[in-house]
């Protein structure tokens, strides 16, 4: 059998200096909050390109304390819109309404799967104060129209990050500069980034993280993570436990080195999918006059490589009996989730179509 995500094989590429750095972490009796976590963040922060790395316990803690922090700001109350895609893992839900602020589900584009970014400007209201762009499967979702919509109705622009590390996001204008290109993770006011096993960057557990050039909104996040507090026994915020502990950070510190590397691999892979599958029944996740160009799109990670077809069953019992292991990602959108069963009368068609 093929497995979907064979995390054993991945790791035993590391296997050598992963146990070193377990060992390293056991002598020094330092478990939390220290030397390893440090360097990781200082290196994460320079990857992505950004002024502030803070590490936390998953992906789901990075969202939540960012609009916590927001909140903590005065940026944003009980009651507030973040506009979010409609076809996202639940994850970039929970974190909207864990702080009492209301989603405001909008459908994603058909061949991307990412927001579709022409649909969000009469989604916004006078409570709007923020637009969360997923990039899903591993591929930006970002552009101009994005900025000026962002700018024009003093917006923040939260990343979820969750399975784009590594991607970059060149604009679409003739010769952009240097500085105009930049990672995901970056672009926005503020990014949370999961570390979950299965990711790109995967840990060896369940790790987050948030990233930000907000010197105040840094600040905030770290304390919140740590109870609200930046001064043992002091607490200054109702803050949470979401810290990323010294064994994880070693390990995403040894991980984080061949990121690039990985990434460019996943990038081989999808091309040659892409011009081998050749079956009209199955609708695959690149234009057909863009099949050459896969291994040079720096926008795309493939954190999943993703196909459709009417027969979706049926192919993945053929797979299956074939030794070869898929998954349905996702097999219920989080409106039609018992969790958010007031959302469960409503019709989005297009994430529907995606993932019913």
């Amino acid at each position: 059998m093929i497995k979907f995500l064979d995390l054993q094989k991945i790791n035993a590429q590391y296997a050598i200096e992963l146990r070193q750095a377990a060992n390293e972490v056991i002598d020094s009796g330092w478990f939390l909050q220290g030397e390893r976590l440090s360097r990781f963040e200082n290196d994460l922060a320079n990857y992505i390109g950004v002024k502030h790395a803070i590490g936390v316990a998953n992906g789901l803690d990075a969202l939540r304390l960012i609009l916590k922090a927001y909140i903590e700001m005065g940026v944003m109350q009980e009651g507030d819109e973040v506009i979010v895609p409609a076809n996202t893992y639940i994850a970039s839900i929970l974190a909207i309404t864990d702080n009492r602020l209301k989603p405001v589900l909008v459908e994603p584009d058909i061949n991307t799967y990412n927001l579709d970014i022409s649909l969000v400007q009469k989604h916004i209201t006078p409570r709007t104060r923020a637009i969360m762009v997923v990039h899903l499967y591993g591929q930006i979702c970002w552009g101009e129209e994005l900025e000026s919509v962002a700018q024009r109705y003093n917006l923040k622009i939260i990343e979820d990050n969750a399975q784009a590390i590594g991607a970059v996001y060149q604009p679409s204008y003739p010769e952009p500069s240097e500085s105009d290109i930049k990672r995901s993770g970056s672009l926005g006011n503020a990014a949370g980034f999961s570390f979950y096993p299965g990711k790109n960057l995967g840990a060896l557990g369940d790790s987050g993280a948030v990233t930000t050039n907000d010197d105040e909104l840094a600040h905030l996040v770290r304390a919140i993570a740590n109870y609200g507090s930046t001064k043992k026994y002091v607490n200054d915020y109702q803050g949470l436990n979401s810290r990323l502990d010294e064994i994880q950070a070693a390990f995403l510190g040894i991980k984080l080195k061949y990121l690039d590397a990985e990434n460019q691999r996943r990038r081989e892979i999808a091309q040659y999918y892409c011009e081998n599958i050749s079956n009209s029944k199955i609708l695959l996740p690149y234009p057909a006059n863009q099949k050459s160009e896969i291994r040079n799109q720096k926008s795309h990670v493939w954190h999943l490589f993703i196909i459709r077809t009417a027969n979706r069953d049926k192919l993945q019992q053929y797979l299956a009996e074939h030794g070869v292991q898929t998954l349905i990602h996702y097999p219920i959108p989080p409106h039609k989730q018992l969790a958010y069963k007031h959302w469960n009368g409503i019709t989005l068609p297009v994430t529907e179509k995606i993932h019913g």
